[in-house]
């Protein structure tokens, strides 16, 4: 039983930390405030730095998003 418990647990942790990266959005916030918390949390997830870049523009303000699609 401890055997299983360990292996399930391991994966649960990296669902835990690929939610909460997840969550993390910039809304009402400065840049700044939001990259510290994202490199924070994005360190924590394991994501490779392609998946990351991808979260990273998602999880960003809406207007911001689309001024810099402009770009």
């Amino acid at each position: 039983m401890i055997k299983i418990k360990k292996k399930f647990s391991r994966g649960n942790k990296k669902l835990v930390k690929v939610v909460k990266l997840k969550k993390v959005e910039q809304e009402i916030r400065i840049m700044e405030e939001f990259v510290q918390e994202f490199k924070r949390v994005a360190r924590e997830s394991r994501y490779n730095k392609r998946a990351l870049v991808e979260e990273f523009k998602k999880r960003i303000n809406r207007v911001i998003r689309r001024k810099l699609i402009k770009y």
